[in-house]
């Protein structure tokens, strides 16, 4: 009996042993990507391109909620539209066009934009705290392509983005910003298409026209990217 007591103590004391020295689990991480609260989409800021219901108000929201997810061990991303003066988006680049003209540049739709988010001007910088941000990704610096996603431009060129998130271990996100149905709409489906678990916050996002953003929403849904109206928790 006194050996099978004995045995059993061992057993015990191994268990304790490997349980102490066996990694634990990693969690799972999760990302943020904040696309795009610039000066010149706000109107806190009187923004050449300012979207609709992004007053101070909207930008200390988006702030917020960053900074409770950072708390809570998620990593916060930014993307931000840097472009050349002549960028091929901006209608003054393009003789007798006006602003929200639509026209046709080798083979691709191109929506024409006031000058905005101009590199090294005021109204580009980004409006939320730098603090929060693992990493600001900088977009749309090729005159030649517009780019609405945080991931890649028209032309295709990748950003660093997937692999910042690869390297933080992260697969699932959420993302939020300005504006719904162009920057928004763009960097979720494309991180559902990288093979990302995306969730888009309604609440913290605005949009350009309400008809787009309502067929924006419905597009990433029907991708499988969640829609939340508000942050949870």
């Amino acid at each position: 009996m006194g050996e099978v007591i004995l045995l059993v103590a061992l057993l015990v004391c191994a268990a304790h042993v490997l349980t102490f020295a066996a990694p634990r689990e990693t969690k799972r991480r999760i990302g943020v990507i904040v696309v795009d609260i610039q000066g010149d989409f706000t109107t806190a800021k009187a923004g050449s391109l300012a979207v609709e219901g992004t007053d101070q108000s909207f930008i200390d929201k988006a702030e917020k909620a960053a900074s409770s997810l950072m708390r809570k061990g998620y990593v916060i991303f930014a993307t931000q539209d840097w472009h050349p003066s002549d960028h091929i988006s901006f209608y003054t680049n393009h003789s007798g066009k006006n602003a929200f003209d639509v026209i046709r540049i080798n083979g691709r739709t191109q929506v024409l934009w006031p000058p905005h988010c101009v590199q090294n001007t005021e109204n580009a910088n980004v409006l939320l705290d730098r603090e929060l941000f693992q990493a600001i990704v900088k977009k749309g610096k090729d005159k030649r392509f517009d780019s609405y996603s945080g991931f890649k431009d028209d032309g295709g060129a990748t950003t660093e983005m997937d692999a910042l998130l690869k390297r933080h271990g992260i697969r699932e996100l959420i993302i939020y910003g300005i504006a719904t149905d162009y920057c928004v709409k763009a960097t979720a489906i494309d991180a559902a298409d990288a093979g990302y678990k995306v969730t888009v916050i309604e609440g913290l996002c605005r949009g350009v026209d309400p008809q787009t953003t309502a067929v924006a929403l419905q597009e990433m849904k029907e991708r499988g990217i969640n829609l939340e109206k508000e942050l949870r928790g």
